[in-house]
This record gives structure tokens, sequence and C-alpha cells, in this order.
């Protein structure tokens, strides 16, 4: 059977990881440091047993798709603790996500007609969440990579792409922070797309999955945005958020979908035909995980702590605004990989799997490698000083 969409997927960044590394053998005398993958691995919060405890009966139960009414309500609570001036209703507003990677997958699917007389285009920033791609090929869609440069302090070049290109438009992922680049989107970043969403009628996507991890301030979001545009109903807005990363619970598999009602109706059509529900007892624990901030203010100095240790051992360079990732320019990415694995016992992610080709046949991800502080700061401080060996600082 022909199936030229998947075919255009690849392989993942992290097989092509494994592929890349697999002839090697890191160093014996060091203990292997994985800041490949972005997977937070800080202590529990101390609610979770607790919180899945007094759930489990749940495991006896169907989930609902759409989230339980305490969840959804949990949920819009917090959005509106976070950003002020928003108002959302957890009925018709918001989606539980089984972590946000289906969500964000899904959602082009919902967006793209594959029957259209032309190929719609999907907007991604470049380099990116492979997931986006992923989504844009496989809904029968034209990916169209917008460029995300060091020159312009990896900041995605949304004002420069075409008008034509705009009007062929079904859908934009932005991400902010970046994954990888830790970019944080300004206002005047949102209200560019939420003006060419509403003038050229696609779906605006934000991907804020690391909205809480920040060096400095906390980022603005798509629906604080909005509202301030008196935007109130967020039309063709959705925002995706994650305890993945806010509360270090990527097992949980635990996000958001929240923003225009219509929307939220429509993908939930659509999901409960896909069926990616979170059980019952694990929606117990989120529920909690929302309501508390004591450990999301816990973990963001964790994080602000390992970026400074990483830095003051590497000897050189400054945090990213938001993430926790370092993303370091670094000549040949693969290489460096390569010799980082062999000769220090550290695996990270060459740039060049987080990249694409644009038409002018650069990938913006080359040449550089995404680092991941998720174990606590004295692996940070470990971290740095490894690869400043390895760079013969």
């Amino acid at each position: 059977m022909n199936q030229p969409r998947l075919d255009r997927l690849g392989a993942y960044p992290f097989a092509r990881l494994d592929a890349l590394l697999t002839t090697l053998t890191p160093n014996p005398s060091l203990p292997l440091i994985n800041a490949g993958a972005g997977e937070p691995r800080l202590p529990l919060p101390p609610f979770v047993a607790d919180a899945l405890q007094r759930g489990l009966d749940g495991f006896s139960r169907y989930p609902p798709t759409r989230g339980s009414p305490a969840l959804r309500q949990a949920i819009a609570d917090w959005l509106m603790r976070r950003y002020s001036g928003i108002t959302v209703s957890g009925a018709d507003q918001v989606l539980a996500a089984n972590g946000t990677r289906e969500a964000l997958f899904a959602i082009a699917h919902a967006a793209i007609n594959p029957e259209a007389d032309e190929k719609p285009v999907v907007l991604l920033p470049n380099p990116m969440y492979q997931i986006y791609l992923g989504a844009a090929w496989t809904a029968g869609a034209v990916p169209h990579p917008v460029p995300a440069l060091e020159g312009q302090g990896f900041a995605p070049a949304w004002r420069q792409v075409p008008e034509a290109i705009w009007e062929k438009t079904a859908l934009v992922y932005c991400c902010s922070p970046s994954n990888p680049t830790g970019w944080v989107a300004s206002d005047d970043d949102y209200r560019l797309l939420i003006r060419k969403a509403l003038q050229h009628d696609f779906l605006l996507v934000a991907d804020e999955c690391y909205s809480e991890i920040y060096y400095r301030d906390a980022p603005v979001g798509l629906l604080q945005v909005a509202a301030a545009m008196g935007h109130d109903d967020f039309s063709h807005c959705l925002v995706c958020n994650s305890l993945s990363k806010r509360s270090a619970l990527p097992g949980l598999r635990s996000g958001l979908i929240a923003g225009d009602a219509d929307w939220i109706a429509r993908f939930a059509k659509l999901r409960s035909y896909t069926g990616p529900a979170t059980p019952l007892p694990l929606q117990q624990v989120a529920i909690a995980a929302w309501r508390d901030e004591t450990h999301v203010a816990r973990n963001l100095q964790v994080y602000r702590e390992s970026l400074d240790a990483f830095y003051s051992a590497f000897g050189s360079g400054e945090p990213a605004d938001g993430g926790f990732f370092v993303w370091l320019a670094v000549g040949d990415d693969r290489a460096f990989a390569r010799a980082a694995y062999r000769e220090r016992a550290v695996k990270l992610l060459p740039g060049s799997f987080l990249g694409m080709e644009g038409e002018d046949g650069i990938n913006p991800g080359s040449g550089f490698v995404r680092i991941a502080l998720v174990d606590g700061v004295d692996a940070a401080g470990e971290l740095g000083l490894r690869l400043r060996r390895l760079v013969g600082g």
C-alpha cells in the first residue's frame, strides 16, 4: 500500500540520534549524562501520591475525552490566574490533553482539508518541535518553514512571509518559549499573528508548554494578548500547555487545549473518535497540579540555577529568555554530538535534527546542538564543565 504522506516523516529526532551514536561507546571513566531529551527529572511534587490514591476507583471507568468537568475548571482557573484580563469557560473553551504532543499533532487533522483544490499551507518555526512538521505532512498540507535565525534573536521571521503564502495558510504553529531556541514571543509578535489569523481565516495554535520556565520575566500568553486586543472570544486562537514541563510530570501525560469555543467543539469531535483520554486517577493528579504553585516556583528556581551553573562552568554565553535548553553554536553539530558522547559521555541533540531545509537550501538548526538541563543544578554544572573541556576551554 502506498503511503507517501507517512514516507515523508522520516525517523524521529531521537531515533536519528540513536543511529548517529550507535557505533560509539561513551567515555567509560565518566557517568553518562543524557541531555538529549527535554524530560524533566526533578523530584515529584508531594501531592502526587495522595491525589492518585484518592482517585484509584477511576480506573474502573472510561475517562471522558474532553476531561472531567473538575479538571477543565481547574485548567480554566489556572489560565485566569496566570494571564491577567482573560475569562475562560471550563465548559466550552477547554479540553484536557493526553499530554500535548497528541493535541499538537491532531489539530492539523482538524484544521486541514486534504481534499481542497490547492493544498493548504501550514506555517511553522524553523528549527522546531518536529511534531509540527509531521502533523503538516500527514494532514496533507504543505509545510512552510519560517526561519528563526541567530541574527534576529531566533525570532521566527513572520513579517517576511509573503502575502501569497498567508492567503493559502490554514494553520500556524507558534512555540513560545521556543523549543529549541528559548526565544519568547512578545505582545507584538502575537498581535501580528492574531491579525493575520483573522484576516486570512486560519487557525493559530500557540505551543506554550514552557511558559512556566523562564530566566527573566514570565512570558506573555496568546490568550492574554488576544483579550487585550478586545478579542475576548479567542476566535481563531488555541493554546496548548502541559504539566510535563510546568510540574516536571512528563509521565502523567496531561495537558490542556484552550481558546476558541467553536474550534474546541470541532476538535473535541475529532478526539472523540481518536480517543486520547487521560485516565481518571491521573486527572485527579492533574487537578492538584494545576491548583498548586509551590512546586512550580521551586522547579523554576532549579532551572534558573541550572542555567547559571551551566554557563558559569562553560565560561561563555548566557541563558535564553525561556525554557531549560541551551542552544549552543558548535559548527558541525553531528560531529560535535558524536564527540560529546564518545569523549565526554554526554548525550545531546544535533540542531539539524530539529530543523528542515528552506527554499534557500539552508537548515537553520545546523551548526547548533540542543542541551537539556533537566537533572538539577549539579548535573548542569558538570555538563558545562565537560563541554568546555571538549571545545578546549
